[in-house]
């Protein structure tokens, strides 16, 4: 199955960090075939090297994926070598609540003048 829609974003920089990285709360709006909101911590990186960075985030979901209500959690990585990008973010095995039970799969993030898009494909394969 597939879900795509829009996001916003908010992120908000922690001070207390004891490592050079940047690390950030975030939370997110979801519309379109996901709606509901996130939050979420991310760490990152930069480089003295343009465009050379990485990331990685945790981030809980609650609201609907296509009409199923629940709550699922999607572990992010990212790196950016010279401005070549590459992105992953998976749902956190078993981390799928009620409706969302059962759920896996990979969403892409594509940020187009400024906004935010997802395409989330997923499959549901209930416990038993």
């Amino acid at each position: 199955m597939i879900a795509t829609g829009e996001f916003s974003i908010e992120l908000t920089p922690a001070e207390d960090d004891a490592i050079e990285a940047g690390r950030m709360s975030f939370t997110k709006l979801f519309s379109g075939d996901i709606a509901g909101s996130s939050k979420g911590q991310m760490l990152s990186k930069r480089t003295a090297t343009v465009g050379s960075a990485a990331y990685v985030a945790i981030e809980t979901f609650v609201g609907m994926i296509d009409g199923r209500q629940g709550e699922v959690s999607f572990h992010h990585t990212g790196v950016m070598d010279k401005g070549i990008d590459s992105l992953s973010v998976l749902v956190v095995p078993d981390s799928g609540t009620a409706d969302l039970a059962g759920i896996s799969g990979s969403m892409m993030i594509k940020i187009e003048s400024g906004v935010h898009r997802y395409h989330f494909d997923y499959e549901i394969n209930p416990p038993k």
